[in-house]
């Protein structure tokens, strides 16, 4: 339960939070393709790099809107937009601990992050759901490879 040295609280399995980080890196790292992608195509010098990098991400959707769909269509902006709810369910969940023998959580503790929907809907953000947002990543990824014509 506490073997990390780095800190003395209950934490989720390490491949639970290896898979947490790596979801927060495909994220981050479609956002900055994001903003390369709306400075690409900014054909009247609207937007500057300083500027944009300092937007949360949803603020980046009207630019996205301005440039990127202006120039193709609404896909990646859709797509963009569900990972960005997707996101914030991540990064505004709470950890819990996981009801004993439900299989929700590989830690032996049964850690695990929830999160809870504005609808009041509460969900547990299993491996599944991390893999999945990873994979929606990776297809974001491809239509912006796509669209910047690589």
């Amino acid at each position: 339960m506490f073997d990390e040295r780095y800190s003395c609280q209950a934490l989720p399995s390490r491949k639970y939070r290896e898979l947490l980080g790596s979801a927060i890196c495909v994220f981050n790292s479609n956002n900055a393709f994001i903003i390369e992608n709306i400075l690409t195509n900014d054909g009247k010098d609207e937007y500057n790099w300083y500027q944009l990098i300092d937007r949360t991400s949803g603020k980046l959707l009207e630019p996205v809107k301005n440039t990127i769909t202006k120039n193709s269509d609404t896909i990646i902006a859709k797509k963009f937009n569900e990972i960005i709810e997707i996101r914030n369910r991540i990064m505004h969940s709470y950890q819990v601990t996981a009801p004993r023998g439900s299989g929700l959580s590989d830690d032996e503790d049964n850690q695990i992050l929830a999160t809870k929907y504005k609808n009041g809907k509460q969900a547990y953000i299993t491996q599944e759901f991390l893999y999945d947002f990873i994979k929606k990543n990776a297809e974001l990824s491809n239509e912006l490879h796509n669209f910047r014509g690589h």
